[in-house]
């Protein structure tokens, strides 16, 4: 089973786009847990995904309830990206079949949600900082998760 990227009712076509293209060329699958800020044929998504979101292995859920139960029934772990997690993603033991779970730009998760991953973690920043931006974030987590599972020696 592939690492897969899941986006919690994603606010931002670039940054959707951007993460569609960077899970291209990652060899990793994109969860869209709807609904999402903005059409996904908008032109900012294609813009910032360029062709590569054609490679993209990307699958759409209507709702939490739906991405949850499918997850479950695949017997996935999920790791939400926190910034109200204490566990840094470098200490953490991710696995090669692990979704990361990222909330929305605007908002985050909410509770139900955050209480229903299995893991928390968080990137470390600078005091009194609010958030790295999302495909910033994504790509420092998939990269080290990558890393840990062997998933970068797969690639040329």
């Amino acid at each position: 089973m592939t690492m897969r990227i899941a986006l919690y009712q994603p606010d931002i076509a670039g940054n959707t786009g951007t993460i569609l293209r960077l899970a291209a060329c990652l060899g990793l699958a994109v969860d869209i847990i709807e609904p999402a800020g903005f059409a996904l044929s908008d032109r900012n998504l294609k813009r910032a995904g360029m062709d590569y979101i054609a490679k993209a292995v990307m699958t759409r859920h209507v709702d939490w309830e739906a991405f949850d139960a499918w997850r479950q029934e695949s017997g996935r772990r999920v790791v939400l990206a926190s910034t109200k997690a204490s566990l840094a993603y470098t200490a953490f033991s991710f696995e090669a079949d692990d979704i990361l779970l990222f909330g929305r730009e605007s908002a985050g998760v909410p509770d139900l949600v955050h209480e229903s991953a299995d893991h928390r973690v968080r990137i470390p920043m600078v005091k009194g900082e609010r958030s790295i931006n999302l495909a910033v974030s994504v790509g420092m987590m998939a990269g080290e998760a990558l890393r840990q599972t062997g998933g970068l020696a797969n690639l040329s």
